[in-house]
């Protein structure tokens, strides 16, 4: 099954998105308001580049012509775009991002490139305002306000962290330093300090839970340096017999015991076996926390493919969707998108025996006229064993969305990208009517053929992918609408289908329905399956029932057949039915 992962960074080419943006008007960020007039006018210069090309990147350079686009990128990034490089984004932009920015050859492109940079980190795309954009350069001032030491505060490692994490949400702080009483895990006692802050966050992306982080001014000059080191912000530590710890005061360690290699000198103590084993922990955090923040871009490079419809470059990947229509309330339909894709169409790159593929999934829910009403993001990926992957390409991995959206007329956009091969895309639209469940009228959700059907415990009813109320359903999905679902005779048919607005009779206060299912052979025109129920037995007082059943398959002979579900409602004196075709191999 594909699994949800933590957002990593996806391998997108900003460059070109750049170019195919560059084209039309883009609003320059304020802090590049100001270029200078003569980039403005190399700007405004007519383009010398290939009209055949759309991708300067992918562009072949001359040798002279690659050293005149270099000499030019150092001039060019003596305004503010090397003051964006080096100071507005220094400790967030990617390696990559910066490779890709590096390579732009015209103020034109670099604007497009740093409006798509900020529209990837905005929480909220559809919104004129970019909250992260803003926040960030509140950091910046915030940073150089409380942080400046003999440098602008911003490039303190107190001022990266601030930029790139925000406000610890706690912080214990000795700006004096002085008497330190050490906690058991750095080998108690008593010492004295330089002064340090520890800044602690409940999570944070990409890194983890409970993240401390320690700075120390070991200049006393104000200039706080991020270290891994909680030794090192003991004033006595090459003091001898200064500071001691624990074991060291109860003659049980000798103080040059410290200097025996290792991240740390805390010195053995009652805890110290156990911090050992955490260094190399240490190490990965300090390194995660130096790196940019993990952000979980937007693809611009997929959207635009997605809503433009523009040719692609690579090869289709090819994807399927069934939306399925569910009531919550009188107006609120859940409307389930169910994603098929084949092991055999996913990119994997081996490493360790295990194979892994990615697929980034985004996908928008629009209005007739146009407006966004809802969008989604997810990266998902499947592993497999590596000596296995030949033998599971014909598995199919599912991935759900459910959607609440009021009645009426929609257009779904979904599109998919091959993270492992970048160039391998897939889009998928398709117009929706989501209908509306009337008080008076009797009326069903879809008929849901899965391939799986079982009851949830309580504590995951209504909630998780596939769950709807308390059945986990997996959908069988097919690649057309008009190809029906296939079964092995060794499968069961599960099918699921709600009935809404039930009549109730006003004496008994129960409902009085009649539920049949039949299973036609379409070859012969007969019915091979006939069974009965009363609503009553469903819920005796309800104006609603689950319809859920399986069938099993092992007596049907190959073929195609359709399963109907028929109600009549003595009650209210209304009928309907539903059915859905199916096929045995």
């Amino acid at each position: 099954m594909l699994k949800g992962r933590i957002p990593a960074f996806l391998a997108i080419s900003l460059g070109a998105f750049a170019i195919s943006q560059a084209q039309s008007t883009t609003q320059t960020d304020p802090q590049l308001k100001s270029r200078p007039a003569q980039a403005q006018a190399d700007s405004q210069s007519p383009s010398t580049t290939d009209s055949s090309t759309d991708d300067p990147l992918k562009r072949q350079l001359s040798d002279k012509e690659r050293f005149k686009q270099q000499k030019e990128l150092k001039q060019e990034l003596k305004g503010p775009y090397k003051k964006w490089v080096d100071q507005d984004v220094h400790w967030i932009i990617t390696d990559q991002e910066l490779r890709a920015f590096k390579s732009l050859s015209n103020d034109e492109e670099r604007d497009a490139f740093i409006e798509a940079f900020w529209q990837r980190r905005n929480p909220n795309p559809d919104s004129p305002e970019n909250e992260f954009r803003d926040e960030n350069y509140r950091r910046i001032e915030y940073s150089n306000e409380h942080f400046a030491a003999g440098k602008p505060g911003w490039k303190t490692d107190r001022g990266m962290i601030y930029i790139k994490y925000g406000k610890p949400d706690s912080t214990d702080s000795h700006p004096s330093g002085g008497t330190y009483d050490r906690p058991m895990d750095e080998g108690g006692g008593t010492t004295s300090t330089y002064p340090f802050e520890v800044w602690h966050y409940r999570y944070i992306e990409g890194i983890g839970e409970n993240i401390d982080i320690e700075f120390v001014d070991t200049c006393m000059c104000g200039d706080y340096h991020m270290t891994i080191d909680r030794s090192e912000k003991d004033a006595l530590l090459h003091v001898p017999g200064a500071g001691q710890t624990l074991y060291e005061q109860m003659g049980m360690a000798k103080q040059a015991d410290r200097f025996h290699g290792g991240l740390e000198s805390l010195g053995t103590g009652p805890m110290s076996s156990m911090q050992q084993s955490k260094q190399f922990d240490r190490l990965e955090q300090y390194a995660k926390l130096e790196a940019p923040p993990v952000i979980k871009f937007k693809d611009l490079e997929l959207e635009s493919f997605m809503t433009n419809h523009k040719l692609m470059n690579g090869p289709f990947f090819p994807f399927d969707v069934r939306a399925d229509y569910v009531k919550v309330t009188d107006d609120t339909v859940l409307v389930p998108l169910t994603l098929q894709i084949k092991n055999r169409d996913i990119t994997f790159n081996s490493k360790d025996g295990v194979s892994s593929g990615q697929v980034h999934i985004i996908g928008r829910v629009s209005s007739i006229t146009g407006k966004v009403i809802q969008s989604f993001e997810e990266t998902v990926g499947v592993e497999v064993p590596s000596e296995l992957l030949s033998k599971t390409l014909d598995n199919k991995q599912l991935f759900w969305k459910a959607l609440p959206l009021r009645p009426g007329r929609y257009r779904v956009d979904i599109g998919i990208k091959d993270v492992n091969n970048p160039d391998h895309l897939g889009v998928w639209a398709q117009a929706i009517n989501v209908p509306r469940y009337d008080d008076d009228k009797l009326s069903a959700s879809s008929l849901i053929l899965a391939n799986r059907m079982e009851l949830v415990p309580s504590k995951e009813i209504g909630a998780g992918n596939f769950i709807i109320s308390n059945t986990k359903l997996l959908p069988a999905v097919t690649s057309n609408p008009t190809i029906p679902p296939a079964f092995q005779r060794s499968q069961k048919l599960n099918f699921w289908m709600q009935v809404y607005n039930l009549g109730i009779d006003e004496k008994s206060k129960q409902n009085a329905a009649t539920i049949q299912y039949e299973i036609v052979d379409l070859a012969s025109n007969k019915t091979i399956f006939d069974m009965q129920e009363d609503s009553k037995k469903l819920g005796a007082n309800s104006d609603q029932v689950t319809l859920e059943k399986s069938v099993p398959l092992a007596n049907l002979q190959p073929g195609k057949y359709q399963i109907w579900i028929k109600v009549n409602d003595s009650i209210s004196n209304q009928k309907i039915a539903q059915s859905a075709p199916f096929t045995v191999e």
